[in-house]
C-alpha cells in the first residue's frame, strides 16, 4: 500500500504532519476528517518532500490576519448575515473577495470548517492568532442566541473603536518622537562634528580653556568614543527589561507603577477604563453571562494591576455583593466608571452604561493625549534649545579667552 505525507491543522489549532498508509488521496483526507483535524495536504511520500513540508507549515504559522482585517472581515460577514444570506455563501463570497492571499487562505479553511458542520466560533477557535478569546466568545454567544449577525455589527463596531484610540494616541505621539530624535541627534552632531572643529585652533594658542569647553569637548570625545557601544547597551539593557516583565510578579509591579505615574498614569487609567468598559458592555449586551464575561474581558485590559482587580470584582460577584463595589475597592479604575457601572447594577442597565462608560473614557483619553503633546513638544523645544545655546555659549567662553590671550 503506497504511503502519502500529509499536513493537517489539529482542533487545537496546532500543525501536524506525518506519514499515513492508504489506497488514495481521498481516503488519507478521510481518515484526517474523522479525527477531526483539517487537511491541508495529502501527497505520496517520496522522500523529498520535507523542505516543501516546512516551508509550508511556516507559511501557515503566519498566516494571521491584521486588525484592519479583521475588522472588514466581521464588518462584511455581519452585512452579508444581515441581508439574509446563509453563512456559507457568505464565507465564500468573502473568500472570493479577499484582498491577498493570507485573507484568503484564514478565511477559505474557516469556510471548510464550517461546512463541515464546526460552528463559526469552532473554526474560529483553529486560528488563535487571529481570533481572541473575546471575539470567540462573543460569536458563540451570537450563534447559541440566534442573534449573530447583530454580534458581529457590535463586534466590529469595537474593533473599530479600539483601533481609532490605538491610532489616535499613536498619531498624537509621532510629532513628540521625532521632535526629541531631532534635538538628540543634533546635540550629538554638535557635539562630535562641530565642536571637534575648534578644539586644535585651541590647542595651538596654548590657553587655559573654561571649564563649560573643557566638560563639552570631553563629553564630544566620549561620544565619538563610546556612542555606538551606548546604544548596543542601551538594545541590550531593554531587551533585558522586556524579559524580565515577562515575569507575573515583576510586570504586575511595573503595571501599578505606570498607573500611579502623574501624566501618564492618568492616561494609562483612562486606556484601560475604556478597554474594559467597551468590552463588558459588549459581551453583556450580547448575552454573556456577568462571570464569564469577566473572564473574557481580563484578556483585554493589557495591564496586570487591572487584571487582578477584575478579578478580585468577579470573586465578588460569585459572593453575590455586586461588580461595582469590589472594583472599587482595588482603586484601579477611575471613580467615573465604578459610578456609571454601580448605577448600571442599580437599574439592571450594566450593559448600555458600560457602553456609556467607554465612551466617556475613550474621550478622556483623547484630551489626555492632547494635554501631554502640548506638554511634551514645549519641553522638548525648550531643553534643545537651552543645549545649543550652552554649546555656543561655551565656545564664545573659550574665544573670548583666546582674544584675551592676544591682547
Amino acid at each position: 500500500m503506497p504511503a502519502f505525507r500529509y499536513l493537517a491543522i489539529t482542533p487545537a489549532g496546532e500543525i501536524t504532519r506525518g506519514v499515513v498508509d492508504a489506497a488514495n488521496e481521498t481516503e488519507v483526507v478521510a481518515r484526517l476528517q474523522r479525527q477531526g483535524n483539517i487537511p491541508m495536504r495529502a501527497d505520496p511520500d517520496t522522500g523529498g518532500a520535507f523542505l516543501s513540508d516546512l516551508l509550508h507549515t511556516q507559511l501557515v504559522r503566519g498566516r494571521a490576519l491584521r486588525r484592519q482585517e479583521m475588522t472588514n472581515f466581521t464588518r462584511e460577514l455581519a452585512i452579508m448575515l444581515g441581508a439574509g444570506q446563509d453563512l456559507d455563501r457568505a464565507l465564500r463570497f468573502l473568500v472570493e473577495t479577499a484582498p491577498n492571499a493570507r485573507v484568503r487562505g484564514v478565511v477559505g479553511e474557516l469556510r471548510d470548517a464550517v461546512r463541515d458542520g464546526s460552528p463559526l466560533a469552532g473554526a474560529l477557535e483553529r486560528h488563535p492568532r487571529s481570533f481572541s478569546r473575546l471575539y470567540i466568545g462573543l460569536v458563540r454567544a451570537g450563534e447559541a442566541g440566534g442573534t449573530l449577525a447583530a454580534t458581529l455589527e457590535r463586534l466590529a463596531g469595537l474593533l473599530e473603536r479600539e483601533r481609532s484610540l490605538a491610532a489616535s494616541i499613536t498619531s498624537a505621539m509621532v510629532y513628540p518622537v521625532l521632535l526629541l530624535l531631532a534635538a538628540i541627534g543634533s546635540i550629538t552632531l554638535l557635539l562630535t562634528e562641530v565642536l571637534p572643529q575648534f578644539v586644535p585652533l585651541f590647542e595651538q594658542a596654548g590657553a587655559a580653556l573654561p571649564r563649560p569647553t573643557r566638560i563639552l569637548i570631553a563629553s564630544g570625545d566620549f561620544v565619538s568614543a563610546y556612542g555606538l557601544y551606548g546604544l548596543l547597551m542601551l538594545g541590550l539593557l531593554f531587551l533585558a527589561l522586556r524579559q524580565a516583565l515577562l515575569r507575573p510578579g515583576l510586570r504586575l509591579l511595573a503595571d501599578r507603577l505606570l498607573l500611579s505615574l502623574p501624566i501618564a498614569g492618568t492616561l494609562a487609567r483612562e486606556v484601560m477604563a475604556a478597554r474594559f468598559s467597551r468590552t463588558l458592555g459588549t459581551l453583556v449586551l450580547n448575552g454573556v453571562p456577568l462571570i464569564a464575561a469577566l473572564g473574557i474581558v481580563k484578556d483585554a485590559i493589557g495591564n496586570l494591576a487591572g487584571v487582578a482587580a477584575v478579578e478580585h470584582a468577579a470573586l465578588g460577584a460569585k459572593a453575590g455583593v455586586g461588580l461595582a463595589r469590589p472594583l472599587g475597592e482595588s482603586g484601579v479604575f477611575p471613580p467615573r466608571t465604578i459610578h456609571l457601572l454601580r448605577l448600571g447594577e442599580e437599574t439592571a442597565q450594566l450593559g448600555p452604561m458600560a457602553l456609556r462608560a467607554a465612551e466617556i473614557h475613550e474621550e478622556k483619553a483623547r484630551l489626555s493625549v492632547q494635554r501631554l503633546v502640548a506638554l511634551l513638544v514645549p519641553t522638548i523645544t525648550i531643553v534643545m534649545g537651552a543645549a545649543v545655546a550652552g554649546i555656543v555659549a561655551s565656545l564664545l567662553l573659550a574665544m573670548l579667552s583666546l582674544n584675551d590671550l592676544a591682547q
